[in-house]
């Protein structure tokens, strides 16, 4: 497994003050050697950088950053990029702070991020799936990465999914300043730039759970943006801008 080396795992916050202190020792009962959680705040109002601040003073392994409004979790997501490119990662993960991603799952992605460069927690490949979903729900999620795949002609099956680990190199080479997708269509883009710089992307299986506790941070705006983003993006691909 990739342990030996430096990992570091971007959790993004917004009003996750019931979730937070759970989820970081929940990672830090997995006991894996180099694994280092940077927890990225986005000025929550409900006081989760607080108890972000309080985990990292207990616990040498967890970093805070700090930013001064919510953005949405794209520019969440880079910030929280540049800051683990700084701590020396060699692996960088992303992960919801709301428990949808089992910790569990977080060696299973280093595994195979072995033979990778790329590793998506799938819930549409064989063994996937999600649990305590309206249909509605369903629907937006996997309407949206067929919507994607098709446009973009991609063989991933699980294109807006957020639970990934990055080899040190893929962020190094995709053109992170030229990212703006705020939303879910930042998973979209960030794999799609991936493949286009012919790095090696594999899925595994994951359950997705809803959420149990706070708020889901869907909203009519981040579905918008994925329908007009997808577009934008073969386009710029077929002009050799991307």
């Amino acid at each position: 497994m990739i342990w030996a080396v430096r990992s570091v795992i971007c959790l993004p916050t917004y009003d996750e003050r019931e979730n937070l202190e759970s989820m970081v020792r929940a990672l830090g009962e997995l006991r894996l050697e180099g694994l280092e959680v940077l927890i990225i705040d986005d000025a929550s109002p409900d006081g989760t950088g607080e108890i972000a601040d309080g985990l990292a003073a207990e616990l040498p392994w967890v970093h805070v950053l700090h930013r001064e409004r919510k953005e949405g979790l794209g520019p969440a997501y880079l910030a929280g990029f540049a800051r683990a490119l700084e701590l020396g990662a060699d692996f960088v993960f992303e992960m919801d702070c709301d428990f949808s991603h089992d910790p569990a799952d977080v060696p299973r992605l280093a595994a195979a991020v072995e033979k990778a460069d790329l590793v998506l927690g799938s819930r549409y490949v064989s063994g996937g799936g999600t649990r305590n979903w309206g249909l509605v729900r369903r629907f937006i999620s996997r309407g949206g990465s067929l919507y994607a795949q098709v446009l973009l002609q991609l063989g991933i099956r699980d294109l807006t999914g957020g639970f990934k680990c990055y080899r040190r190199k893929v962020l190094e080479t995709i053109d992170l300043d030229a990212i703006d997708s705020r939303g879910y269509a930042f998973q979209i883009e960030t794999t799609y730039r991936a493949i286009r710089a012919g790095f090696r992307v594999v899925e595994i299986p994951i359950t997705f759970a809803d959420r149990q506790v706070g708020g889901s941070k869907m909203s009519r705006s981040i579905v918008l943006e994925g329908i007009w983003k997808v577009p934008a993006l073969r386009l710029r691909a077929l002009t050799n801008r991307l």
